[in-house]
């Protein structure tokens, strides 16, 4: 059989057809999103309707209004209510909140037009009480218009990133990553600490 036929020519040949694979299906929206998207500064969050959410409508719906403000004050380039999305115990691979200042300060200063895309595919809750904690799985990116260059370009991207989220002061904050940090990044791989 020819390994270059058509899904067509293999259907009517018997063979199977392959099924993308789960991250292959996430890669592809992505993709998809970024082409209709691109050219545009409109940010993104989706909630597929195949997401896993292991928390109440309610915690879903918070967990999405977080992001949301915190797509709006990066459009306005307000970065005191961007910080105000994450946690005062932030830490991720060593950064910690005052570090996450100076990179949105630098990116407003570089960039316009700043946007990004969230698609969440797992919420779920870890403890009770005070010691709650939220896991947001997210594949994403971020990107802008370069002041220098007036070119869209690509700033950040993640795959499956387990956002780390705390209940403080009644709100939703990103207070990291899931687990413990790696002393040395695999080659290729940077730390992912915005949003």
């Amino acid at each position: 059989m020819n390994p270059y036929s058509t899904a067509e020519t293999r259907r009517r040949r018997g063979a199977p057809i392959r099924r993308l694979s789960r991250r292959a299906a996430v890669t592809a929206c992505l993709f998809l999103t970024f082409l209709i998207g691109h050219g545009t500064a409109e940010a993104k969050i989706v909630v597929p309707a195949g997401a896993v959410i292991e928390v109440d409508e309610a915690t879903a719906k918070a967990v999405v209004a977080t992001f949301d403000l915190a797509e709006q004050a990066v459009k306005a380039h307000d970065l005191d209510k961007v910080m105000a999305v994450y946690s005062p115990h932030y830490n991720y691979h060593g950064l910690k909140k005052d570090d996450l200042r100076k990179i949105w300060k630098d990116l407003f200063d570089e960039y316009q037009e700043i946007a990004s895309t969230h698609l969440f595919t797992k919420m779920a809750k870890v403890g009770s009480g005070r010691d709650a904690v939220l896991e947001v799985t997210c594949t994403g990116h971020l990107w802008a218009r370069s002041k220098t260059s007036g070119l869209y370009v690509p700033i950040d991207s993640w795959h499956e990133e387990v956002h780390y989220l705390v209940l403080e002061d009644g709100a939703w904050r990103i207070r990291g990553n899931v687990g413990e940090s790696p002393r040395v990044l695999p080659f290729g791989t940077a730390p992912h600490p915005l949003f």
